[in-house]
């Protein structure tokens, strides 16, 4: 097969206004697959180092002030010139910017307007402000992870900020992109973290609608920790196995390498009662030997163990460095680009750029005359990396 050069969106062109967290990571999911993402970061910060090294990868930075006139009627233009906008503001602030669905819509038919918000554009929590824990716990979901001393755990800010927003996002933006290019016509695609949470528990809700998920029986649901097949036990060294076998064979498979098969207590998997008792006896033994001891026990054992890594042993694992999982680019641990795609060559994505570095190169590309970039210079409305 012959391989093409850029990624399935190369020749596409999104315009990112600058914000934090989902919406970049979304911008950076695009810019990894070929796309021309022009960030917009703010004037005053020309001339600064990457803001995000890992997140603003792969795109052109652009300083403008977009609270100026002519910096907002700059980013219009530039706004016009692309396929799909990416704003992650609260309800209302593009609007008041002159930069809104409704005016850039009628200036480019054709663009995909995407917005990246916690709680929707309506309703009575649109304008409030939130996290991701905020997002979580609005939508269910953090009433459902584990609890420690009667209060769920926190987890990492990879659900609701950077699965139910940022890739969200991306998806939402690809398949409006999509209809554009089938229909000549653009959209709005309307991101709520709240709503993005509500469809990544589609899982939970469909162990729910079998009457095998309790929404505030979290002891009684296995797979938060609770069930002694589905747990993170201690070894001997302070290291950790995480022990994932759900189905019958694979707990089989593990218990055999423990040399517990005939152990009496592990007897009835399912059993909720003697779950308490099998964790322990399973504990014991595991903490017996150092991790790595079980990691080579284990291996070609098919028993869905793993051992919990750092990030810096999962950098290097040798699993991750086939598929090519993370990559250090200038001294900085990042993830590798993501999905893969056959037509195309892996390639690694262009370091973050200083802000503000391509402000001059961009408005030569839009037809910006010297002295109009001269102007806006001095009125502090743009500035260069």
């Amino acid at each position: 097969m012959h391989l093409r050069s850029h990624g399935p969106l190369a020749g596409t062109r999104i315009v990112e206004l600058g914000g934090i967290g989902p919406g970049p990571y979304g911008a950076m999911l695009l810019a990894d697959q070929g796309a021309e993402v022009i960030r917009i970061d703010p004037a005053a910060a020309a001339g600064k180092g990457p803001l995000e090294p890992v997140l603003h990868r792969g795109r052109r930075s652009v300083a403008i002030d977009l609270k100026t006139p002519g910096g907002a009627g700059l980013a219009a233009r530039l706004i016009e010139s692309a396929d799909a906008v990416i704003e992650g503001f609260r309800p209302g602030v593009t609007e008041r910017l002159g930069l809104g669905p409704e005016e850039m819509l009628a200036r480019n038919p054709r663009l995909v307007y995407a917005r990246m918000t916690g709680y929707g554009q309506e309703g009575p929590a649109a304008q409030d402000v939130g996290h991701d824990l905020n997002y979580l716990a609005m939508a269910g979901a953090l009433a459902q992870m584990p609890h420690t001393e009667g209060v769920p755990a926190i987890p990492l800010n990879l659900v609701a900020d950077m699965g139910g927003g940022g890739m969200l996002l991306a998806f939402g933006v690809s398949t409006a992109l999509l209809e554009a290019h089938r229909t000549g016509r653009g959209q709005v695609v309307d991101v709520a973290m709240l709503t993005g949470v509500a469809s990544l528990l589609s899982v939970v809700l469909a162990v729910r609608s079998h009457g095998k998920w309790a929404d505030e029986g979290h002891d009684s649901n296995a797979m938060t920790g609770r069930a002694p097949w589905y747990h993170v036990y201690a070894c001997a060294d302070g290291g950790q196995l995480a022990v994932g076998c759900v189905e019958r064979r694979f707990w089989t498979a593990f218990l055999r390498v423990l040399g517990l098969s005939d152990d009496p207590v592990l007897a009835r998997q399912n059993d909720r009662a003697a779950w308490p008792a099998m964790i322990d006896r399973i504990a014991e033994v595991i903490a017996g030997r150092p991790r790595d001891h079980w990691v080579a026990c284990f291996e070609g054992a098919q028993a869905c163990v793993t051992p919990v890594l750092s990030l810096a042993e999962a950098a290097t694992h040798p699993q991750n460095a086939e598929l090519g999982s993370y990559y250090v680019d200038e001294g900085i641990l990042q993830p590798g680009t993501a999905p893969r795609f056959g037509a195309h060559e892996r390639r690694r994505p262009q370091a973050a750029r200083v802000v503000g570095s391509d402000t001059l190169a961009v408005l030569a590309e839009l037809g910006v005359d010297r002295q109009e970039v001269a102007t806006l210079l001095g009125a502090g409305a743009i500035g260069a990396g």
